[in-house]
């Protein structure tokens, strides 16, 4: 099998999430024809690949997870190329995708199909059409419909920075979305004292959020930190004082705190604002993850051999946005190792072809290590 023919045909399927676009159905071909036991495990209108190279009920199995799904390609005049064209040009394979991670995942399928492997191992291939959406339907039903978890996972995200396994991943921080919605009483501009205007508290609130520090980070997790992404008040009279305001931002935590606790701290600001103006504020939140880390032991050390062996000195890093890892991370050991990937999710998203190859060479490194 070869890895770079495979991440280009993976990247001509226009798999823009919630659409298969064909993928999952051309990597279980091509896993079928290298022996692999496939099957389908949809869910919720999402499609996923479940693929077993080795008994079933092995005495030690070690997954590869991924995804083919990918985000949209945005304005195609922003793009040289065809976003789905998968075209190998100046030693790099162009297309949405390619970086994100369809590379990987034709990366982790050669390598395991090349893999020799012991009576007592197996390899499992566990591939979602859903990461780059709610992610509800993906991972988790595959996770579901294992009899056992694996003993160990590697996710074939793009965690490298600069060159090829300078980066593995071995936790994120946990993810929260808050929305804010300030409703006061509408007037004249005027007369302001005859409206409650709701932007002023707004503005208080979200500076307040804003300007704390929620912890000056923990152990190998860095600070967590607060972003506002859109303020809204959709008024296009300058003469009208408005109703409502809204707004919305993000926390990214370490293990210091919980959604939980995060959502409560938003709560409780809201309400000083509230009493403070009389402007009452309603908050939905919405929490993406928790934060997990994979601990220093036996896994993670072989990962980080493999790696050395190429001659790179990997960072165990746990920096980063959300991933499916924080499925995997509850039922066994799991790192993220992948390509070097600065232009995913951008237009004109392209990968070094030879690292492609290349990565195929570090999982084989990492199989056999698992399985000596």
């Amino acid at each position: 099998m070869d890895p770079l023919a495979l991440a280009q045909a993976l990247v001509r399927c226009p798999s823009v999430t919630p659409e298969e676009g064909g993928a999952l159905r051309l990597l279980a071909a091509a896993l079928d024809a290298e022996g692999f036991h496939c099957r389908r495990v949809d869910r919720g209108g999402v499609a996923n690949l479940l693929a077993r190279r080795g008994p079933a009920g092995a005495a030690r199995t070690l997954a590869f997870a991924g995804h083919t799904d990918v985000v949209p390609p945005g304005d195609r005049a922003l793009w040289t190329c065809d976003p789905f064209g998968g075209e190998l040009r100046d030693g790099h394979l162009w297309g949405r995708g390619a970086a994100d991670m369809k590379s990987g995942v034709a990366a982790f399928a050669a390598a395991c199909a090349r893999a020799a492997l012991p009576p007592d191992g197996a390899l499992l291939l566990l591939v979602t059409g859903d990461e780059e959406g709610e992610a509800r339907d993906g991972t988790l039903a595959l996770l579901d419909a294992l009899p056992a978890p694996p003993d160990a996972c590697v996710v074939g995200e793009p965690t490298s920075v600069e060159r090829l396994g300078d980066t593995v991943k071995v936790g994120r921080r946990g993810s929260l979305t808050a929305r804010l919605a300030a409703r006061g009483r509408q007037g004249h501009a005027a007369y302001p004292e005859r409206a409650l205007n709701p932007i002023p508290a707004l503005a208080r609130l979200l500076d307040r959020l804003a300007s704390h520090r929620l912890d000056e980070g923990s152990g190998p997790f860095g600070p967590s930190t607060l972003a506002l992404t859109t303020v809204d008040v959709g008024n296009p009279a300058s003469n009208v004082i408005p109703a409502e305001a809204r707004a919305t931002l993000n926390v990214r935590f370490n293990d210091r705190h919980t959604g939980a606790s995060v959502a409560a701290w938003i709560a409780g600001e809201a309400a000083r604002v509230e009493a403070e103006t009389g402007v009452a504020i309603a908050l939905e939140t919405r929490e993406g993850a928790e934060p997990f880390r994979t601990p220093p032991g036996p896994f993670t050390d072989l990962v980080a051999a493999a790696v050395r062996e190429t001659g790179v000195e990997p960072a165990l890093s746990t920096s980063g946005g959300t991933s499916d890892a924080r499925f995997i991370a509850k039922v066994c050991p799991v790192v993220e190792l992948g390509l070097v990937g600065p232009t995913m999710h951008q237009a004109d998203e392209r990968v070094e072809a030879a690292q492609v190859g290349a990565l195929a060479g570090l999982y084989g490194r990492v199989i056999r290590g698992f399985f000596a």
